[in-house]
């Protein structure tokens, strides 16, 4: 098939690959470059690396409602558009100009977790399966029909970038997959029960900052599914202190400690603090301005006093 691609993260690189070994991809569609870092320095988003080197035309539109711009994705004459996590929502005029209409990756079992976030906010929510499902795109978010699905089960030590990785290929290996059974004409599209949806809305700043009065299990999951972005996080002595792993500690239930007090030091692992049921021994964690150590080596150069608490 003649293909257009529209996508821009790392997630949507083993689909791109994926395409182009098995179909012509005419175009790929992307975000602008942006500036990141501390030094601001532009960088490309990681599709319009691979299409460029496979020689692949790649367009950049701040945005893709523009006028001049849909008039050049016509002249392709495509016979499907593939997105993958582009991030900007497409007009009805770009979602009815191909021959067998716009395709999409997403990153859960559909209609559960419709939004920007699904692989994070499946994790925060302790759900033990998730996957892909690849759908038509419509007019309403993610609430299209369902070609078909993959399901991938959750590990209790899974992070969010251990499952991005995980789902990444299994989505690239089932778009190929769906793009087959439509060419053969073999494609039984399937509605969406709207009653079982629920919203996976973007991780907002702030939304990180670990409740110490939650059970050990909830803060374990956040912990787990912002992990390695944007980081859970704590204040320590009134500085923002990042927790990037954790255990827990069943020994502190019978503490009498106020939630989020620190009540036991292990030096071989890192320090134990108490929670809304028992207790997590934290021991992955990155001080302000500091690097990503595990808390062995932090207590090594700092002290952490027991009946400190974290806020």
């Amino acid at each position: 098939m003649k293909v257009i691609f529209m996508g821009t993260p790392e997630f949507a690189v083993p689909t791109l690959k994926l395409l182009i070994e098995k179909h012509s991809v005419l175009g790929v569609v992307t975000q602008p470059d942006r500036p990141k870092g501390r030094g601001k320095k532009m960088l490309s988003p990681p599709v319009k690396d691979v299409a460029v080197e496979n020689n692949i035309p790649v367009f950049q539109p701040e945005k893709i409602r523009d006028d001049e711009f849909i008039s050049k994705l016509e002249k392709f004459e495509a016979d499907i558009f593939v997105i993958v996590a582009y991030g900007q929502i497409l007009p009805e005029k770009v979602l009815n100009m191909p021959r067998y209409g716009c395709i999409n990756v997403h990153g859960s079992l559909l209609p559960r977790y419709r939004g920007a976030a699904p692989i994070q906010r499946a994790i925060i929510d302790g759900e033990k399966v998730t996957g892909v499902t690849i759908m038509y795109m419509g007019k309403g978010l993610d609430s299209g029909d369902m070609i078909l699905k993959k399901e991938i089960y959750i590990d209790d030590s899974e992070t969010y970038g251990s499952l991005y990785d995980k789902m990444a290929p299994v989505g690239a290996a089932a778009l190929i997959e769906a793009i087959d059974l439509i060419e053969k004409g073999e494609a039984k599209p399937e509605k969406q029960d709207d009653s079982l949806s629920c919203y996976a809305k973007k991780i907002e700043k702030g939304f990180g900052k670990i409740d110490w009065n939650k059970n050990s299990r909830e803060i374990l999951n956040l912990i787990r599914g912002l992990n390695p972005t944007p980081c859970a996080y704590t204040l320590l002595n009134g500085e923002v202190f990042k927790i990037w792993n954790a255990e827990e500690f069943s020994e502190g239930a019978e503490s009498m400690e106020k939630a989020g007090t620190v009540i036991g030091v292990l030096p071989k692992k890192g320090f134990v603090v108490k929670t809304g049921d028992s207790a997590l021994v934290i021991t992955e964690a990155q001080a302000k301005g500091g690097k990503k150590m595990s808390c062995s080596d932090y207590l090594r150069g700092h002290s952490v006093e027991i009946k400190t608490l974290l806020e």
